[in-house]
């Protein structure tokens, strides 16, 4: 059970409660669940109570788009989904807000999540095996709880995006040959700290291998640089991304009156 707490002068104090029970897959429930709180800045007050599996599932798969509008060659059109659950849902959702996918090819370890998921989008298919879905792909999109990789970096070409979300200490879904042979992005050099506030495939590493996806938008570093380039996006996760998503919501919700008011 993690505590994620952010701030920022002119929004609120935001802190997440977030559970990681792998073991809910097998009953039916997401391996992640989350409740985030909103503070008065000024007094303390609570504000309110959201759901932040939601939030949570959304804001990472929307960090991964941002990766890959600044990273990914423009000329993208396929794009591979390795995990079927929630985060390969949420991806499914907001890729292609950011690339005009042609084809999308949608891989699980139970082949029937991914035919489930790949029937909600014209575009998807459902595909035997990992290596199906990543070989000649433009985007490769790693999103499940495996505690070893599912990938190679031999199916890889020059030119991929790829993107990991999971988390499963002390193993993770991304190869470290594949780190190794691309260029790397996260969201924050924190993710090179020890678990649980970094990311146990990128332990052991010089953080200055890493550019933070910020550092890319300010101008600061440069993104891809041809387009033969392997980039690699490693998502941890940061209060931040929940503070900015759970403000929106509630800011919306106070304007269009959704929601519930509950005395404590």
């Amino acid at each position: 059970l993690l505590a994620m707490l952010a701030y920022q002068q002119g929004r609120e104090v935001t802190v997440k409660l977030v559970s990681v029970f792998h073991g809910n897959a097998r009953l039916g429930l997401p391996a992640h669940q989350a409740l985030i709180c909103l503070f008065d800045p000024q007094t303390g007050t609570p504000l309110s109570f959201i759901d932040g599996t939601y939030i949570t599932a959304l804001r990472t798969a929307g960090a991964v788009a941002l990766s890959t509008r600044l990273l990914a060659r423009t000329d993208t059109r396929v794009l591979a989904i390795v995990g079927a659950g929630v985060q390969g849902r949420s991806h499914l959702k907001m890729l292609p807000r950011v690339r005009p996918f042609s084809e999308i090819r949608i891989a699980s370890h139970h082949f029937a999540h991914a035919e489930q998921l790949a029937a909600t989008d014209a575009r998807a298919r459902a595909v035997e095996t990992a290596e199906e879905a990543v070989r000649g792909a433009d985007v490769v999109c790693l999103c499940t709880n495996a505690g070893e990789p599912v990938i190679s970096s031999d199916w890889l070409a020059p030119g991929m995006h790829i993107t990991s979300v999971g988390y499963r200490p002390p193993g993770g879904e991304l190869d470290p040959k594949v780190i190794e042979q691309g260029r790397l992005f996260v969201e924050t050099r924190q993710a090179f700290e020890p678990p649980p506030a970094g990311c146990s495939e990128l332990a052991g590493l010089d953080p200055s291998v890493g550019t933070e996806l910020g550092e890319v938008l300010l101008g600061r570093r440069m993104g891809r640089q041809s387009k033969d380039e392997l980039t690699v996006y490693k998502a941890m996760g940061h209060a931040c991304e929940d503070m900015a998503a759970a403000n929106l919501v509630y800011h919306r919700a106070k304007r269009d009156g959704i929601g519930r008011t509950v005395v404590l």
